[in-house]
This record gives C-alpha cells, structure tokens and sequence, in this order.
C-alpha cells in the first residue's frame, strides 16, 4: 500500500443519499472545504450503526470546522436510504451517505478489501486543496470515535494555517504548540 498523505483527491462521482434525496458526489463539491471520508463495511451491520450514529451526535462541531462528512460503503444509494428509514441510530445522520457500487473510491483510497467487495474502516481528512493530510485503517471490528476525529480535524486545520507551527499529542485548540527548529532539539 502506499503512502496515501498528500495524495491529491481526483475524479469523484458518486452517488449519494443525503436530505431525503437521491444526488451525485463530484470532485468539485470538496473544493474549498475540509472533507472527512469515513469508510465503513456494510449498511446493516453491527459496529457501523454505532459509528455512524456517532458520526450524528457530532455532525454540528464538523460543520463549524467548515468540514463535511461523506459516509462510504459499497452498498447502494437505495440501501443507504433503507438503512436510514430503519434504523434509529443511523437515521440521525444528516451528511452524505456515499455509495460506492463500483468500488472506485474505496480503490482510490486503497481500503477495498479484495475478493470481498467491502471496504475496511478508513478514514480520511482531506484539506480544500484536495490533498489527504491525515488517515487511520482499521480492521473490520475497531470502531472509531467521533471526538477523536474532530481533534484531528482542529490539527489539520490549525497546522494548514499555521505552516511554521506543529501541534503536539492530545494537543486542544488553544494549548501550546511547538515551533520546529534547532533549539527544539533535545529539549523536548
């Protein structure tokens, strides 16, 4: 697998459900905001909901970050939409739920799991030049949290806008980051 930070995104065009509609997902929609692709196995699941739903729970901090969520698995757009009319945990996302039928994103971001036509837990934190600047892959039965990713997200952000300045582990908006440079050397 290659290294997949500063691969630039190209060539989306997806289905979605999202609003209680049917659209289409193009390359263009991320240009000029943060994008978070969440990648999970299937609709109908039992760890998916879970995230998903968490996903819910915390879908108003992303959109004060200027990021949206695209939701991504290789199930259908009408799947999506059974999947949202019926289950109660899954029913409270209101970001874009992505179908990936032909499997060109979940290539693309190189979570497809071959032979199976599932994609494996992967998420992607994509900046508004398009370029991936963070991701996690996680086997099938890790579920992943929200609050962790918005934490990431802040990073991102604050190191895309503050180039000179790095944020150390667990750092929160508004704590100390630290400037690389040769007095930093051994003094951490």
């Amino acid at each position: 697998m290659n290294n997949l930070i500063g691969y630039k995104i190209e060539n989306i065009k997806a289905p979605i459900y999202v609003d209680k509609a049917f659209g289409e997902l193009n390359t263009e929609d991320l240009e000029g905001k943060w994008s978070v692709f969440f990648f999970y196995p299937g609709d109908f699941t039992f760890v998916c909901p879970t995230e998903l739903e968490d996903l819910a729970n915390n879908y108003d901090k992303f959109k004060e970050l200027n990021c949206e969520i695209y939701s991504v698995s290789t199930d259908s757009e009408f799947t999506h939409k059974a999947w949202h009319d019926t289950s109660e945990a899954v029913g409270k996302a209101k970001y874009p739920m992505v179908a990936d039928r032909n499997l060109e994103l979940s290539k693309q971001f190189g979570v497809l799991i071959d032979g199976e036509g599932q994609a494996l837990r992967g998420t992607f934190i994509v900046n508004p030049e398009l370029e991936v600047v963070a991701y996690e892959i996680h086997a099938p039965g890790i579920g992943r949290s929200a609050k962790e990713l918005i934490r990431k997200v802040q990073a991102a952000q604050f190191v895309h806008e503050h180039g000179d300045q790095v944020c150390p582990a667990n750092w929160e908006p508004g704590e100390d980051t630290l400037t690389p440079g040769i007095d930093l050397v051994g003094e951490i």
